[in-house]
């Protein structure tokens, strides 16, 4: 493999770095950005396109706008290989396959596209073909019900039919099987490397993944091909692409980030959860269980009336300035703030309506972070949406440095004024995940 190459991930939120370690995350794509990134001696680069939070025709314009700022870039960066992923959520919900077919457009064409939903570290598995979440196919969860990417089977090639409203057939859907993967760990890849060299027409290739093992002889083989493949996936096909070595930061490390105060004493942390999935609720009641964190609800009824009225600036200036106090007062109480949004989801009387509700409590409480960050010691921010808008319009930064993982999945990233930021997907951990994130950052409990 060159040595001089780079993994350029299009992430459609901020959660998809969530099992690599030591890279730049960056929130704007101007030629600065790009080239500061592109230089950066990591082999991955993260774009958090936030695509996910857009209506269809916004996020192929914004995927567009991506890859026209880096065919301009990547000549200059004087790269002897790169790979692109468009890296979606592993419970199947994003814009497939619009993003991957701009990028085509745009930067392709390649010699296969990878569907590798896997993401092993939080127990989605892909078996024959069918996406499973803790062995139950994915479709049956809740996530399969989202109200706007829902779909109805966890058959990869069916899925890809349903996604595509037919254009693409599932018989057209090839399939990359458990079997084949664990042979090439053990032939070199040699039956592998045949098959990627086969392929015409950059065919669709829904990927089984079981055991990390089977991603990583897959990699080594798209290393080593003068093909560029293009892949669709979670984070696990990123971190076998990648072949980084273990992160250089512990559990403990990664806590002592902590900011303290221009004297050293002790600051506190706050939690954010916009996330509302039932998972996400079980874990928010878990964490409102410690004495030491206190509640902030916001009203999402409420605010959806304020937000479609004719002039909501002035009245929600108001109410955050209200919030905005008794934060203060539960910081200088010693205790953790935790914001949320009310529970349920709240009926919109369109798609549309939907994402402007969602975005304007994403901005709402990126806006309240954003004035209390520098009394901060971090942040633990639940939600792709929430931790996009969070960074990116709070805090207001164009990149991150990712530090690594917490725990499975949940990444700690830190600003360029060094509050770390532990980024939390909402569908992932269990009931008391959250819980145990806060009482590790609060240290009390030690990291294993």
């Amino acid at each position: 493999m060159a040595a001089n190459f780079k993994i350029i991930v299009l992430d459609d939120d901020p959660t998809g770095s969530q099992t690599v370690h030591s890279c730049p995350l960056l929130l704007r794509w101007d030629g600065a950005s790009l080239a500061a990134g592109l230089e950066h001696p990591s082999p991955l680069l993260f774009l958090l396109a936030n695509t996910r939070a857009l209506a269809p025709a916004a996020a192929a314009e914004r995927v567009r706008e991506i890859c026209r700022a880096l065919a301009a870039a990547l000549p200059a960066a004087g790269l002897e290989r790169w790979w692109l992923v468009s890296r979606g959520d592993s419970t199947l919900r994003g814009h497939f396959p619009l993003e991957v077919d701009v990028i085509s457009a745009e930067l392709g064409p390649f010699a296969a596209t990878l569907l590798v939903p896997a993401f092993l570290e939080g127990g989605r598995t892909t078996v024959g073909g069918v996406h499973l979440l803790q062995g139950q196919p994915v479709h049956e969860t809740p996530f399969g019900r989202d109200g706007l990417f829902g779909y109805s089977t966890s058959y990869l090639p069916a899925w890809v039919e349903e996604k595509s409203g037919g254009r693409i057939p599932a018989s057209e859907v090839q399939g990359l099987a458990a079997a084949k993967l664990s042979r090439a760990c053990g032939d070199g890849g040699q039956e592998l490397a045949q098959w990627l060299a086969g392929l015409a027409a950059q065919p669709l290739v829904a990927v089984d993944a079981e055991q990390p093992q089977q991603l990583a002889a897959l990699a080594r083989v798209v290393r080593a091909s003068p093909r560029p493949v293009l892949a669709q996936s979670a984070a696990s096909w990123i971190r076998a692409l990648a072949a980084l070595p273990p992160q250089p930061l512990a559990g403990a490390d990664l806590v002592a980030l902590r900011r303290r105060g221009r004297d050293g004493e002790p600051l506190r942390g706050l939690v954010l959860v916009g996330s509302h999935v039932p998972l996400a609720d079980a874990q928010l009641a878990s964490l409102l269980a410690e004495p030491l964190c206190t509640g902030l609800e916001l009203p999402v009824a409420r605010l959806a009336q304020l937000l479609e009225a004719p002039l909501p600036g002035a009245l929600l200036a108001c109410l955050e300035r209200d919030w905005l106090v008794e934060l203060g007062e539960i910081l200088a109480g010693g205790r953790t703030p935790v914001i949320f949004s009310s529970r349920g989801e709240f009926p919109c009387t369109s798609l549309a309506a939907r994402r402007r509700l969602g975005d304007g409590l994403a901005a709402l409480m990126a806006r309240l972070v954003g004035a209390l960050a520098p009394q901060l010691a971090y942040l633990i921010s639940k939600g792709g949406t929430t931790t996009h808008a969070l960074l990116a319009d709070g805090l207001d930064l164009a990149a991150v440095e990712l530090q690594g993982q917490l725990l499975p999945g949940l990444s700690v990233v830190l600003t360029p004024a060094e509050l770390p930021v532990l980024t939390f997907p909402g569908n992932l951990g269990d009931p008391g995940t959250l819980r145990q994130a806060w009482r590790l950052m609060e240290g009390l409990e030690s990291c294993s």
